[in-house]
């Protein structure tokens, strides 16, 4: 579906290769080389682009800094210090 209201058939090739219309990549922010995410849940299948999924997991890691108290200048003070075999 596409906004949410409009459903949209695609063939699927010999090779087993789906071709995206237009519309869908415009609204998904996809270019030629983009790389998806497929999931398959129950009977449907569910494509996100990986440069979404990398965002989510970039969120939830900046998340879990804010929760945990550490800053940004502590983690690289320690990443430096283990590097350099300092405890």
């Amino acid at each position: 579906m596409v906004s949410g209201e409009e459903k949209i058939d695609v063939l699927l090739r010999p090779k087993r290769q789906v071709t995206l219309p237009f519309r869908v990549c415009e609204k998904l922010g996809l270019e030629f080389g983009d790389r998806l995410e497929i999931e398959v849940r129950g009977n449907a299948i569910i494509a996100r682009p990986k440069k979404t999924v990398a965002l989510e997991a970039l969120k939830e890691i900046r998340d879990a800094f804010k929760k945990s108290g550490i800053t940004e200048d502590e983690l690289l003070k320690s990443v430096e210090e283990k590097r350099h075999g300092k405890t």
